[in-house]
């Protein structure tokens, strides 16, 4: 998933420092971790560097934003000795720049998802920091009490709910469509729901082509009908458009002018912030698509990565940023999962954390993530920008054309 999230809860500098720098005192040279995170992820990163103790190193911290596969072309003395990568499905394509991780730590990234991405002929090249819930629904109780609604236990339902909200005067949904990825993760959990062995086939792909996949179309033809429906999107799609990830938080919570958002975990932080009233927060999860199938989980997250040539005191550091209770003062912070671990959250969390490791859930991978540039801003992404500008708020009749339209986009990407 591209990193634009990471800007919100505000700007951080150029650079942080943990420790002294090594490179201005002549000491041992300090171990340089890249990041994407700024503002209050960026601080509770340094919280889990303080929270390690005394190290016989200093620690500087680079905080890259959507520039963190940069990090890989970095080969002076100044290039990062650890990456955390938000973008997992990276990984694969940039083998040959990373060092394997030491044989002590491979076995704590072999969770299925994550084995898949990190483990290739044998070899481990990443380990896990932080899991992202991609599926999660943030929304406030009180104004399902007072549409006499309840969240949605299927799709279906999840449409009847936003009729009947906009019924009562109540906006359904904010939409951070300024953000990319939000629009693609809306469209992976409907055709995770609704084709699962379509979603696996495209990811595992070495030349995807959605395109030609009919489920695709499908999918987008279901999302057509929820972002269609008139009076849906707070601010209609104008204001949709330039809306940033936290801002669609603080929509619902804040100023309370939509009843719901499609969130992750990580949004945690900026819900309880401005939350007007502490007491009326909600989470439910993407539903089924239909009765009898899996509800889709879609699951995003960080890894650490060792870029060639690595040393010793990077190796250190993983192997303890990888240690059980390291994240703890993050998780204290909010909007942190760790994979495999379900205890220590709020019960929000908790519940996501639950879900992620419960037997016969069709938990996967971020798509887009894994589709290269076709799941990037120039692609995917850009193609529902495009989608949601024709459809948006403007009824069911138009979807069909815009599918049309969005398929056609999406081949030319794919061709070129």
């Amino acid at each position: 998933m591209p990193s634009s999230r990471r800007a919100f809860l505000g700007a951080a500098g150029a650079l942080l420092l943990t420790g002294c720098s090594s490179d201005v005192l002549g000491l041992r040279r300090a171990v340089r971790v890249a990041v994407s995170w700024s503002g209050q992820e960026l601080r509770a990163f340094h919280k889990v560097l303080d929270g390690l103790g005394t190290l016989e190193y200093p620690v500087e911290v680079v905080p890259l934003g959507d520039d963190i596969s940069t990090a890989f072309g970095a080969r002076s003395t100044r290039r990062p000795d650890i990456v955390m990568l938000p973008q997992p499905g990276l990984v694969p394509r940039h083998l040959d720049d990373l060092e394997p991780m030491p044989d002590d730590l491979a076995p704590l990234g072999r969770a299925r998802l994550w084995d898949e991405l990190l483990t290739h002929n044998g070899t481990t090249y990443g380990v896990p920091f932080k899991t992202a819930h991609k599926s999660a629904v943030w929304y406030r109780p009180s104004v399902f009490e007072q549409a006499g609604v309840q969240p949605p236990r299927l799709w279906s339902e999840w449409l009847t709910v936003n009729r009947t909200l906009t019924q009562a005067g109540i906006t359904p949904l904010s939409l951070a469509a300024g953000d990319g990825w939000v629009l693609t993760d809306f469209l992976e959990n409907v055709l995770l729901g609704i084709a699962p062995s379509v979603y696996v086939g495209l990811a595992a792909a070495t030349d995807p082509r959605p395109s030609r996949q009919p489920q695709f179309g499908a999918a987008l033809r279901l999302l057509g009908t929820m972002w269609s429906a008139p009076g849906a999107l707070a601010g209609g799609v104008k204001e949709s458009l330039v809306q940033q990830f936290p801002d669609a938080l603080i929509e619902v919570f804040g100023h309370r002018r939509a009843a719901m958002v499609l969130a992750s975990d990580f949004a945690e932080p900026v819900v309880r912030s401005f939350a007007a009233d502490p007491d009326d927060i909600g989470l439910f999860t993407f539903p089924p698509m239909s009765p009898g199938a899996a509800a889709p989980v879609v699951v995003g997250g960080d890894v650490m990565v060792l870029p060639k040539p690595t040393r010793d005191d990077a190796r250190d550091l993983v192997r303890r940023l990888s240690a059980p209770a390291a994240a703890d003062p993050w998780i204290k912070e909010g909007g942190f999962l760790v994979d495999g671990r379900v205890s220590g959250y709020t019960p929000e969390l908790t519940r996501l954390a639950m879900q992620l490791t419960k037997p016969g859930e069709q938990l996967q991978f971020d798509l887009s993530d894994q589709l290269g540039r076709l799941g990037d801003i120039n692609g995917l992404w850009r193609v529902l920008t495009d989608f949601l500008v024709q459809v948006g708020g403007r009824g069911a009749a138009v979807v069909p054309g815009a599918v049309d339209d969005a398929i056609n986009e999406l081949r030319t990407v794919e061709e070129s």
